[in-house]
């Protein structure tokens, strides 16, 4: 294993451990990245504050790869991309069909399933890479169709990147473009890939452990990344931001305490194992510092910044008050155009699927000498069960 040595226990595990959610139980190794707690999530050894300006397409190629490409490589991959991207004919006919009031991510895992219903080959590898290389257009769609702007869908330039390909199939009016893709291409760097052990992740290997299809495996990736304790919370950080209304210190401070008095969470601040500000956070507010100083989330969210880390760490059971990925990427999002915060874990979404899916190829057919992670099946003990019959 590398690190590990064969014979080292592990852990240990009491009746103390049992239905607290696996929480720091080992169950296998991940070889697309891993956290720690002074420099966060590292992508195939790579820290990630030196990839957010790496295309996302080179860091997809890493996950898959575990090497960064040289520009040949990368043009060869982006071609593969593009000779992938093209729809099945009939997923517009689904999304069409679906209700408008539905949440986002209950349309982007019906849309992935719609996609692997037209379209799986059975190989794992070429499954996860036409996912990935016809999510752009997938997204696009699942905007324009739920928001009712069935018409006049431009088509899809599969020569375009992907961020441009999405960029494009929405063709939202008088939004800078340009920017727009900036900050979508830093989202989905930085949101790709966390470690084997989250909810979603966990969930799509196990579902792929049972041989399912990377589709079925992905779409119930989604359902888990869809809770509010997990991928949902970036939608609840941007409606606490709002929330907020003012970017004064003294009203934001104000603001915090009375949340936390009225036992209301702060969203945006915290993580299970950083003990530092989440560089992902770091990184969007570098990148908000240089195209949106003025604007006025974006002042709030700086104030929160400043102001909710120093008020959370008055309680000592707070082991980490700094801001996390959470707070300052809804602000962006909401800065270049998509202004409805629904949206917003979507793009988690999207970015994961890149991560999963490599997760998903290297437990199925690279680990354990090409044999694969068998099916999972974690030990439950019986509770409140005593043995009785029917008399």
């Amino acid at each position: 294993m590398g690190f590990l040595d064969n014979e080292e226990v592990l852990c240990e595990v009491t009746e103390n451990h049992l239905n607290t959610g696996l929480r720091g139980i080992p169950v296998g190794t991940c070889r697309t990245s891993f956290v720690t707690p002074d420099e966060g999530v590292h992508y195939c050894g790579y820290p990630i504050r030196e990839l957010v300006d790496i295309s996302p397409e080179d860091v997809i190629y890493l996950l898959f790869n575990k090497e960064l490409p040289n520009a040949e490589q990368s043009a060869k991959f982006r071609a593969n991309l593009a000779a992938r991207a093209q729809l099945p004919d009939g997923v517009e006919n689904v999304l069409s069909s679906l209700p408008k009031h539905g949440h986002p991510m209950d349309w982007l895992s019906v849309g992935i399933h719609t996609l692997g219903m037209y379209d799986t080959t059975g190989d794992w590898l070429e499954d996860a890479l036409n996912l990935i290389a016809r999510m752009p257009r997938l997204m696009g769609l699942i905007f324009r169709y739920r928001e009712g702007r069935e018409t006049d869908i431009p088509g899809d330039d599969v020569s375009q990147t992907l961020v441009d390909r999405f960029v494009n199939t929405l063709d939202l009016e008088n939004v800078d473009k340009r920017k727009m893709a900036r900050v979508v291409s830093t989202y989905l760097v930085l949101h790709m890939d966390h470690g084997g052990g989250n909810l979603s992740t966990f969930t799509g290997k196990s579902i792929a452990s049972g041989k399912a299809t990377i589709y079925s495996a992905i779409a119930g990736a989604m359902n888990a990344l869809s809770g509010p304790l997990h991928g949902r919370a970036n939608q609840s950080c941007l409606e606490f931001v709002l929330k907020v209304g003012t970017s004064d210190e003294d009203e934001v401070e104000k603001f915090v305490r009375n949340e936390l008095a009225e036992g209301r969470p702060v969203f945006g601040f915290g993580h299970a194992v950083l003990s530092v500000e989440d560089p992902r956070a770091t990184a969007q507010f570098e990148l908000g510092n240089k195209i949106c100083p003025d604007d006025e989330n974006f002042k709030i969210i700086s104030a929160l910044r400043n102001v909710a880390p120093r008020v959370l760490s008055e309680n000592k059971r707070i082991r980490n008050p700094n801001a996390n990925v959470d707070i300052a990427s809804g602000a962006l999002l909401y800065h270049v155009g998509l202004k409805n915060p629904t949206y917003y874990t979507t793009f988690f979404g999207w970015a994961r699927v890149a991560g999963i899916g490599a997760q998903i190829v290297d437990e199925r057919v690279v680990m354990r000498s090409g044999r694969g992670v068998p099916i999972y099946r974690p030990k439950y003990f019986p509770e409140g069960q005593e043995l009785r019959h029917i008399e």
